[in-house]
């Protein structure tokens, strides 16, 4: 008789051999030179291909969850992997197939947790966030009463059609980010309005293995949402915005009926029906960081960039959204949770080629990545600022930091 251990492994590699297969089997490792993670450790345990190998192992019963759990700690879930295999590249567009090695290691994460194999600093974190609602933000304290002071004196309500959600980081840490969305909003003529009560998306627990928990945050949020009557929502994270159009269509199947929306689609679309104007001159010389959870898994890279083409005095030295496939902050996946260090190092690395470009200001639309980035920039004296922070300078509207 086998252990219920046993039967979740089992049923674990029945449902992800032949996506490990089909990577093994291929022989091919560019992966390795756009992983972030393999730039700075250059630990082939840490490679794509090894976590696709692993299953072939586990099949073969050469190894079990406990062996390999803490290798798959070292995965930013970037998606740079998928893009650059030839098994995508070559097959993608064709069959519609992609390389799933992202579901992989959400997969394997997921596992361990099931079987008893925790990360301490993920394990902390996930009770901390069930206890609080909220991700406990570094750095500032967090509490569930305290998650809309952000919108302080700009006169926001609560439901209607479109519901702003705003992240963890934005909400206690970086809240000039969404006093800047909503201002700027508010000046496109955009009606919308807050939930009830937010809670976490959920994302970062599903990442790190925690699946009951994260579907734990998407049925609150979920039930806000239609107790307020909202169909649209607006995402200032790309990890809410990924978790939002991935995750939670595979919690609620058919039921689910909202229109995500990521703010840079959004605002592009404001400028271009000429509903927004950026008038005030930015006398900076800038690049843009391509979000992975944007670029590399959502393909949104144009409106960004149309963005920062509307901003009148800046001197934008892009580099193109291909080139940054193997570019990363380091901070998603739960990476900067559990090896921080690693993170630090991912991130050293992306202002290196920012300052490659002589600039002063390196551009994100993700404040998960612009904290270990600013850390980073530092030693290049380059500011790093989120993109709809430039918008409000440039479109005119005075934007100061609350404390929550």
């Amino acid at each position: 008789m086998t252990t219920e251990a046993e039967d979740q492994q089992r049923d674990f590699v029945k449902e992800w051999r032949d996506p490990a297969y089909n990577c093994f089997s291929s022989g091919h490792k560019f992966c390795r030179n756009v992983c972030p993670v393999m730039q700075v450790t250059q630990n082939e345990n840490h490679s794509p291909t090894a976590f696709h190998a692993n299953i072939v192992a586990m099949e073969q019963g050469a190894l079990t969850v406990a062996d390999v759990a803490e290798d798959y700690v070292h995965c930013t879930q970037c998606g740079a992997c998928e893009l650059r295999c030839p098994n995508t590249l070559m097959a993608g567009e064709f069959y519609r197939a992609r390389t799933r090695t992202v579901d992989v290691v959400k997969a394997m994460r997921a596992l361990a947790v099931d079987s008893g194999i925790e990360q301490p600093n993920w394990k902390r974190w996930v009770e901390a966030t069930v206890d609080r609602k909220n991700e406990p933000v570094l750095d500032v304290p967090v509490a569930q009463e305290n998650v809309a002071n952000w919108a302080g004196g700009l006169g926001l309500g609560v439901g209607g059609d479109t519901v702003l959600f705003v992240d963890c980081e934005a909400a206690f840490y970086r809240t000039t980010l969404p006093r800047a969305v909503a201002q700027i909003l508010q000046k496109g003529g955009v009606e919308f309005g807050l939930m009830q009560e937010q809670w976490c998306c959920g994302g970062p627990a599903a990442e790190m293995g925690y699946v009951a928990r994260s579907r734990e945050f998407a049925e609150h949020n979920v039930a806000d949402w239609r107790s307020i009557g909202a169909s649209r929502i607006i995402t200032l994270d790309p990890h809410d915005y990924i978790t939002f159009t991935e995750d939670y269509p595979k919690y609620f199947g058919d039921e689910y009926e909202f229109e995500i929306v990521h703010i840079t689609e959004l605002v592009a679309e404001l400028i271009r029906e000429g509903k927004l104007s950026l008038t005030v001159p930015i006398g900076r010389v800038a690049t843009y960081h391509d979000p992975c959870r944007l670029n590399k898994r959502k393909g949104i890279h144009k409106s960004p960039r149309e963005i920062l083409r509307a901003i009148p005095g800046l001197d934008f030295r892009d580099v193109d959204h291909v080139t940054q496939w193997s570019y990363c902050s380091g901070a998603g996946g739960g990476l900067s949770i559990e090896r921080p260090e690693i993170t630090a190092a991912i991130s050293g690395q992306r202002l290196d080629r920012a300052a490659a470009l002589d600039v002063d200001l390196l551009v994100s639309a993700c404040v998960w990545s612009e904290r270990p980035l600013a850390a980073a920039g530092e030693a290049h004296d380059i500011e790093v600022r989120d993109l709809m922070e430039l918008v409000a300078e440039s479109a005119g509207l005075e934007v100061t930091a609350v404390t929550t």
